[in-house]
């Protein structure tokens, strides 16, 4: 027994950019005390759950002032070792608590000091599947790039897997998981979206008798610690989850997987903005495993460090199988008959698919019924009281909400504003597009997927079994049905409207534009069946489309990197961006404009823009602001945020701010 006063370090769950030191509970041998248990302690009123991270023989706090550990929780680390790395590595870059960080890590049931014992059986292969089991003929694209990818194995090598929709990327994930599995190894699988995970999990079980396990948000807490004990263990081979997944523990790591690697969505948007693909990497680096990055649409980043040789990048030009690419059709709005957002030529051209006994897909990225409720009368319009932005109406409820901070309002009779019955829903949105098709084309199944209409667990499934089991069916989608879907029957694609990627005040949105164009598009004509995708615009002559549509996505990426090379913008550069919101918007300036006197700006190396207000500048009653930090260097952005961090916090208080500092931003 080793006596105190020795202290225990934690890493606590709070916002707070330190280590808490508390002496150990009474009796505890210290030769079996590891770094990595949870340990639970007081806190002010509170019993929380930290990490230990070191034993110290001193503290800063005088003895007397340290409070004692209430209780040990595990025998051995909770996290594996890269796990724990790779979480110090995150806290360090994002300039993150690492106590927040390592609870990101956790599943909720560890995080609240719940047992790690626990396991649940991993469900049994299902038997109707079997027919899927074995591996298809690849062609020699895919058979080049397969070589190289297991020619890496117990290596660290970074792929772009670039193939066009349908090219047979998930083909290529499974004989690559398969030589990981026969060699012992275990495989992660992150996907951008919990809606792409059923399907994907319905594939791997049908072509692996080995247990999968999935973890998302959407999961009950138990069902999460069990898969994520399970995985720990080694018990489960290949585990397929969202961006949290990342941090999932592995006993024997062979083969990381990125899908749909362009996503925003891969980057966390509030609290800990991690973003799961650069982590992914990191991790495949510590592990001196390859991993490889999927998409038909690379994003800017991939396609750069492919150019610099970072990246190796494989191919597939064509799609499997020897279906075909789509043909496109610019349909110019500001010619045509137009009827609740669908022209005469696409109404026609529905009918004609359908009347081919095939299923059209009709893609509009704004759920509701309209997104402007409006006063015929005083111009009324209706906002939130809360958010700088409209409410939309959900006509099905009979309610408003704001697809901002969630609020719901009844949906009044009369006007806000002249008490007039004179309010109409002004233009389109998924539930208002569902209605008109239903108008059109009555004794044909309309089948609408948004987070509407898929907020219970089982409804996506219950949706895309509909799907596809029906004949002749329209669907209707937001981008959640454009993410690596496959709907053989499809042979029509129809983009509702395409414009509100040309002229955004977000740089990126011309390329998150291209990319969500490109990857709906490769809905159509995934079979043996030609496809077709009508595009509707205002702006056919647009530059940036005619690019898209008349030489492809790989001449559309070039063009806007040669952009953003010459404007000096990520790729290019580095930013970072100070968001601070406040019930006082003076406040949240006054905060930002203290941050900038604190950084160097310096000519050429390091610029500070702001404070200015945010693209949504109030939200839930609060005023958003944001400060921008650029540089042509990583190393110097790094250094010139660390320098002031822990000076903020102090700060903050004085001001009544809350902020979050956003590093590699995914939104500017």
């Amino acid at each position: 027994m080793i006596n105190p006063p020795f202290i225990l370090r934690i890493a606590l769950p709070l916002p707070l950019r330190r280590l808490f030191d508390y002496l150990p509970p009474q009796d505890i041998d210290f030769k079996n005390l590891k770094p990595g248990v949870r340990i639970c302690v007081p806190f002010q009123s509170r019993t929380l759950t930290g990490i230990l991270i070191s034993i110290e023989k001193n503290s800063d706090l005088p003895y007397e002032k340290l409070k004692c550990a209430l209780a040990i929780l595990d025998e051995q680390p909770i996290l594996t070792e890269d796990v724990y790395k790779l979480c110090h590595f995150a806290s360090e870059y994002y300039h993150y608590s690492l106590g927040d960080v390592l609870a990101t890590a956790m599943p909720v049931q560890l995080r609240k000091g719940k047992s790690a014992n626990v396991k649940i059986k991993a469900k049994s292969k299902s038997a109707k599947v079997e027919a899927l089991d074995k591996p298809l003929q690849l062609n020699a694209d895919q058979q080049l790039a397969l070589g190289a990818i297991l020619a890496a194995k117990e290596s660290f090598r970074v792929f772009l897997l670039d193939g066009v929709t349908g090219s047979g990327k998930t083909e290529i994930y499974l004989q690559a998981m398969a030589e990981n599995l026969n060699a012992g190894k275990q495989i992660l699988v992150l996907v951008p979206e919990i809606s792409l995970t059923p399907q994907t999990v319905f594939r791997f079980r049908a072509r692996f008798s080995e247990p999968v396990v999935v973890l998302h948000s959407g999961l009950r807490g138990q069902e999460r610690l069990s898969a994520f004990l399970m995985a720990k263990s080694g018990e489960a081979k290949i585990i397929i989850g969202t961006r949290s997944a990342i941090f999932t523990p592995l006993a024997t790591p062979g083969l990381i997987i990125v899908d749909e690697e362009h996503d925003p969505s891969f980057k966390q948007q509030d609290r800990f903005r991690y973003h799961a693909r650069d982590l992914a990497i990191m991790r495949a680096s510590m592990n001196q495993i390859p991993i490889v990055l999927g998409s038909a649409t690379p994003s800017l980043e991939s396609l750069l460090n492919v150019k610099r040789k970072r990246y190796t990048k494989l191919s597939l030009p064509e799609r499997a199988g020897g279906a075909k690419l789509p043909q496109f059709h610019l349909l110019d709005l500001r010619t045509l008959q137009v009827e609740q957002g669908l022209s005469s030529t696409l109404l026609a051209m529905i009918q004609k698919h359908l009347d081919e006994d095939n299923q059209v897909m009709l893609f509009l990225n704004r759920r509701g019924y309209a997104p402007v409720l409006y006063c015929t009368q005083c111009s009324w319009i209706a906002e939130c009281a809360r958010c700088d932005g409209r409410m939309v109406l959900h006509k099905s409820k009979k309610q408003l909400q704001c697809h901002r901070c969630d609020i719901h309002t009844r949906l009044p009779e009369k006007c806000g504003h002249c008490g007039q019955d004179s309010l109409q829903p002004v233009g389109l949105g998924t539930q208002r597009l569902e209605e008109t098709l239903a108008k059109h084309f009555s004794g044909i199944p309309v089948i609408r997927v948004d987070r509407d209409s898929t907020r219970r667990k089982g409804e996506m499934e219950n949706l895309l079994d509909q799907i596809n089991t029906q004949k002749k069916v329209i669907l209707i989608g937001t981008q959640m049905l454009a993410k690596g879907h496959h709907f053989p029957n499809v042979t029509l694609v129809g983009i509702i409207d395409a414009d509100s990627g040309l002229f955004s005040a977000d740089f990126r949105a011309a390329e998150q534009m291209g990319q969500l164009l490109m990857q709906v598009a490769g809905r159509a004509g995934r079979a043996e069946k030609e496809g077709t995708v009508a595009i509707q615009t205002r702006h056919p002559n647009h530059p940036l489309l005619q690019i898209l549509i008349q030489q492809g996505y790989q001449s559309y990426a070039q063009t806007l990197l040669a952009e953003r090379e010459v404007s000096v913008l990520p790729p290019y550069s580095c930013f970072a961006v100070f968001r601070a919101e406040s019930y006082a918007e003076e406040n949240a300036n006054r905060f930002l404009t203290e941050i900038k006197s604190m950084l160097p700006d310096v000519v050429d190396v390091l610029t500070v823009l702001g404070p200015v207000p945010a693209l949504t500048a109030k939200r839930k009653g609060l005023h958003c602001k944001h400060l921008l930090v650029k540089t042509n260097k990583r190393s110097v952005l790094q250094t010139a945020l660390k320098s002031i961090l822990i000076q903020l916090e102090l700060l903050a208080k004085s001001y009544s701010v809350k902020w979050v500092l956003d590093v590699d931003p995914a939104e500017v």
